[in-house]
């Protein structure tokens, strides 16, 4: 059986390392007082280091701990008042503003202590951190499939713009740079506008009028500024040509012909009158009907059919000047961007069917016009209490 180890009081070894000292000699001081030399050489080292005092028998020194103490406490204190300060507006409320308050400022506090002064449980508030960020993902790949619904929909041409006002409508808050972005990494790209291309045959065989619209395309009713071009659209069968008139004040096509011949009747005097059924004006109302220089325009046959209401006045665009006329120019431009160039048209008639499509069925009636803010046409009117 071995031997316990004897234990010595600090009083003894200290008393052992004195003696030691005054010897000279551990060993001789080891043999005096019958105690091992390697144990009297290690307190001896303790001394020198000032590691073997008559402190340690009391341990660590009671005030400085609790000091310690104290200064931890208020630390908390301070911590818990600026809290409450913080989050005073939100003491009565539901647990629902006290979790966002936690989200909200815990790079500033610890979410421990948040929770203990509003007394609420940090597993539950983990729990709705974790289905509000759920929430928020399930948020946006409804929001994405809403974006490719919309761009799909429009057949490519709505951009940025229109899908931000699309999806407002219909109560989805999101800002046109977030549809952006989500249309860039789904590839979503709108169809691109291609340059103004000159379609006016001007003869001088006709008497012209003078620009009185001079590019100001602004209108402050119905029926007080009309505008009207004509296009070419190929077919395999041959050429169509749409004329359109186009009233200014909420950019929808009043009157419009696809025929297949340049004849005025055809053109101009078939897309007019059928302006006028569409759009009946009203007595003592003057209208401004503004047209580029074709023949269909500045015959004696459109003229005469003009002046017989009483009520127009003839506008014409400068000689080679399309941007006189922009507004039509820029209809065409839209039709053909978005439906003509993505089509072959087989036969005419398969031509007139997809123009009167997009024109009656879309660009009238659902189409967003940034010339209106990107409203409809019939938002527009009810926006001003139109009828």
């Amino acid at each position: 059986m071995e031997k316990s180890r004897k234990k010595y009081s600090i009083d003894f070894k200290i008393w052992a390392v004195k003696t030691c000292i005054e010897h000279k000699s551990v060993r001789l001081a080891a043999e005096k007082l019958r105690i091992n030399k390697n144990s009297l050489q290690h307190w001896k080292n303790l001394f020198r280091n000032g590691k073997l005092t008559l402190y340690e028998r009391s341990g660590p020194n009671p005030d400085r701990k609790e000091t310690a103490g104290l200064r931890k406490e208020i630390k908390n204190i301070r911590i818990e008042r600026d809290i409450l300060q913080e989050g005073a507006g939100i003491l009565h409320r539901d647990r629902r503003a006290v979790y966002q308050f936690i989200r909200e400022n815990k790079g500033r506090f610890p979410i421990g202590k948040m929770c203990r002064v509003f007394q609420a449980t940090p597993s539950c508030y983990y729990k709705w951190l974790k289905r509000l960020s759920s929430g928020r993902a399930a948020h946006k790949v409804f929001v994405i499939a809403e974006i490719t619904r919309i761009y799909h929909w429009s057949q490519c041409r709505y951009g940025s713009p229109r899908i931000a006002k699309e999806l407002s409508v219909i109560g989805i808050k999101v800002s046109r740079a977030f549809v952006a972005k989500i249309m860039m990494e789904n590839h979503l790209r709108s169809i691109a506008k291609s340059k103004f291309r000159k379609t006016t045959n001007s003869s001088s065989k006709y008497l012209t009028a003078q620009n009185i619209l001079e590019q100001d395309f602004k209108a402050s009713r119905c029926n007080e500024v009309w505008v009207s071009d004509i296009t070419y659209i190929e077919t395999d069968e041959g050429w169509l040509y749409l004329t359109l008139v186009i009233d200014l004040f909420d950019r929808k096509v009043i009157g419009w012909s696809l025929s297949e011949n340049l004849k005025a009747k055809e053109t101009s005097i078939r897309a007019f009158k059928n302006a006028i059924v569409n759009r009946p004006l009203k007595s003592n109302r003057k209208l401004i009907f503004h047209s580029d220089r074709g023949t269909q325009y500045a015959c004696l046959w459109f003229l005469s059919l003009l002046e017989g209401t009483g009520q127009i006045t003839r506008s014409m665009s400068g000689k080679g000047n399309c941007f006189d006329n922009a507004v039509a120019e820029s209809f065409f431009k839209t039709l053909k961007t978005e439906l003509v160039y993505h089509n072959t048209y087989s036969t005419k008639e398969n031509a007139k069917d997809s123009i009167s499509g997009y024109i009656e069925n879309f660009y009238n009636r659902h189409r967003r016009h940034s010339a209106l803010g990107n409203l409809t046409i019939e938002e527009f009117h009810n926006q001003f209490n139109f009828s």
